[in-house]
């Protein structure tokens, strides 16, 4: 009979997939992302047909999703927020601008926080562009994705963490008081 492996093994092995995976993402997205740049540098008006494009978006299909991705970042904003507090780190924003030794790590923990908002939001701008723009656009794609799910949370948590912490001390202090 084989041995079976331990979690420690199982966690091992997950975490190597998912950066395999991270890379060949990243890899075919960098990729998309010349391919439009290349494509974007031959037409005259680019960044017009691009700010056209982005502003017609709250009001055409899948307009819903400018209040649903908000709506995501902002409870992942709240769950880590409140962790934050319980754990008396410093708030989130003011962090990741005021302490470049922990800049990486904090990013890189906000990123992991709204991945799946993050890539639900890639995929509904590409059922967008497909269905309504007849093109691919990547760099739109980026920007409206960071717009509507990394923003709100890179703007909340910080508040959210203060606020909780608050609470808590004065909940605290009532505990202690009675």
């Amino acid at each position: 009979m084989a041995p079976s492996k331990s979690v420690r093994d199982i966690a091992v092995q997950y975490s190597r997939r998912s950066r395999v995976n991270l890379w060949i993402f990243s890899a075919a997205f960098v990729a998309a992302l010349l391919l439009d740049a290349i494509s974007a540098a031959h037409a005259n008006n680019a960044l017009v047909r691009m700010w056209d494009d982005l502003l017609a978006r709250p009001s055409g299909p899948g307009a819903f999703r400018f209040y649903l991705q908000p709506t995501m970042a902002m409870i992942a904003a709240f769950k880590d927020g409140i962790k934050d507090a319980r754990i008396d780190r410093s708030p989130y924003f003011w962090t990741v601008l005021h302490i470049p030794a922990e800049r990486k790590a904090r990013l890189v923990e906000g990123l992991k926080s709204t991945a799946r908002i993050i890539l639900l939001g890639i995929a509904m701008d590409a059922i967008y562009q497909y269905s309504v723009l007849k093109a691919f656009r990547p760099t739109e794609m980026i920007l409206i994705v960071l717009l509507l799910a990394f923003v709100p949370y890179l703007l909340l948590r910080g508040p959210i963490c203060r606020a909780a912490r608050w609470w808590m001390s004065r909940r605290r202090s009532n505990i202690i008081g009675t």
